[in-house]
């Protein structure tokens, strides 16, 4: 018989010890089991256990093998086609706020749109694509501030079967052309909600006008359309964090039933006005968990609606559907300019929005071409042979590995290298915190964890148990 191989962790809580093979089956066991499992003595009951979850495969069984190089391969998936546009249609923006992380330009300066070059070569693109199906987020500056080139996107967009829009905006103008863009069904509409007026107030805008007008779009858009056709994030000063009811207050008095917590991101003029924003430290993970923790806490009061934080629920679907989801941050291996691109302003083409955001920054360079000559690049082929966390000595240590992915331009942002241990990196500490976190409510016996936990996996019911525990 041959043991899979596997990788373990403390949690921390009851059960001790965490395993977690290749494929990403888990389970978690006592000190006591740990003991027994070490001196190679694990009882009957205990060897079928680990056989029927695919953790012990006999000698002879070639499906069992094959069924465990499936699970793992599984978890590289690769997606494809292209099919996912992040275009950039104008620079400019009609806000200036402190933690921006796009470094926009103010709404009168010329040369910082598409030009009719650029959008021809846009146009051109999306007749080349082989996908059935589209989705086009269109990003900024303020996008709305070019409804003309949103339009002429949309129209190019009629053969796909499929077809999805997000238009990211401030919310700060809303005209009759902007309205006929947003009345199509096919367009969702996503916006920043810092938390209530005050503190939306003092992040963003330090005019008392321009928040009023916001609230008042964003309440006049959700009456319009409901909230499922809106979602907002916040962006949160991790030093002095809003009270976690005042956030969730705001977001349900709109409706919203998800909150991406993210904190102020080290990009852009970000990078100048927080330079505490590099790091992320124990005040940001405790305030997180509490968040998390409170959600729970109102989804048990009131069962009528379920919240949640979103990067959570994109990790419990990471551990529990592999090969579905396609969050960049989790993706392993995660190729650059594969199934999305972004378009900047000039034609330029980015692997993704933060490599936009570096080069706006005069970081580095990370473009992988332009929308005219296309991105087949030197540069996406060395960025690629690092896409993937397979090989790096901590990762094939690490028992959370199999559901974690790689993002080399977050390294670069933070640290400008790639070779920093990853234990060093924000990005390591961010996750190994998120899954530590996760896996301890993943054996919590609490209903009322047990409860969020099942609606955040879409489950119809509560499951009675997520994860096998031996005693």
């Amino acid at each position: 018989m041959t043991f899979v191989p596997m990788r373990a962790r403390a949690l921390g809580t009851q059960p001790k010890t965490l395993f977690v093979n290749d494929s990403g089956r888990f389970f978690a066991g006592s000190d006591a089991f740990v003991e027994r499992l070490l001196q190679n003595e694990p009882s009957d009951a205990e060897f079928a256990f680990l056989r029927s979850e695919g953790h012990w495969l006999d000698d002879d069984d070639a499906l069992g093998r094959a069924a465990h190089s499936r699970s793992v391969a599984r978890r590289f998936t690769i997606a494809g086609p292209l099919d996912y546009l992040i275009l950039v249609p104008t620079l400019r923006c009609n806000l200036s706020c402190s933690y921006c992380q796009v470094s926009r330009v103010n709404a009168e300066q010329q040369g910082f749109d598409w030009s009719e070059e650029t959008l021809a070569a846009v146009l051109h693109c999306l007749d080349q694509l082989p996908a059935e199906r589209i989705k086009i987020e269109f990003q900024g500056g303020e996008a709305t501030l070019r409804p003309d080139l949103i339009r002429a996107v949309m129209e190019r967009t009629s053969r796909f079967r499929e077809r999805q829009f997000v238009i990211c905006t401030n919310l700060q103008s809303i005209d009759d052309e902007v309205l006929a863009i947003f009345d199509c069904p096919e367009v969702f509409i996503s916006t920043s909600l810092d938390g209530d007026s005050a503190t939306h107030h003092r992040n963003r805008t330090h005019h008392s006008e321009k928040t009023d007008q916001f609230f008042y779009n964003l309440r006049f858009i959700v009456d319009r359309y409901g909230p499922r056709k809106v979602s907002a994030l916040p962006t949160i000063d991790s030093s002095a964090p809003p009270a976690v009811d005042d956030i969730i207050d705001a977001y349900l008095e709109y409706g919203l039933d998800s909150i991406f917590l993210r904190p102020i991101n080290y990009q852009g003029f970000a990078r100048k006005r927080h330079k505490s924003s590099r790091e992320q430290g124990a005040q940001w993970r405790a305030y997180y968990e509490s968040f998390v923790r409170r959600i729970i806490e109102r989804n048990w009061e009131d069962r009528d609606r379920v919240f949640e934080e979103t990067y959570l629920s994109i990790g419990l679907r990471r551990i529990f559907r592999p090969g579905v989801e396609r969050h960049v941050d989790l993706r392993n291996p995660n190729l650059a300019g594969h199934d999305y691109i972004v378009i900047d302003y000039d034609g330029t083409i980015y692997p993704t929005d933060e490599a936009r955001m570096l080069a706006r920054s005069g970081v580095v360079d990370l473009a992988i071409g332009t929308v005219q000559d296309g991105w087949d690049s030197e540069t996406r082929t060395l960025l690629n042979q690092h896409a993937t966390n397979q090989f790096d000595p901590d990762c094939q240590k690490c028992v959370y590995q199999p559901f974690c992915g790689r993002d080399i331009v977050d390294d670069l942002a933070r640290y400008g290298r790639i070779g920093l241990p990853r234990h060093e990196t924000e990005f390591c500490r961010r996750h190994m915190h998120l899954f530590d976190f996760i896996f301890e409510l993943i054996y919590s016996d609490c209903p009322k964890i047990r409860y969020s936990i099942g609606r955040w996996l879409r489950l119809p019911t509560t499951p009675l148990a997520i994860g096998q525990i031996i005693p």
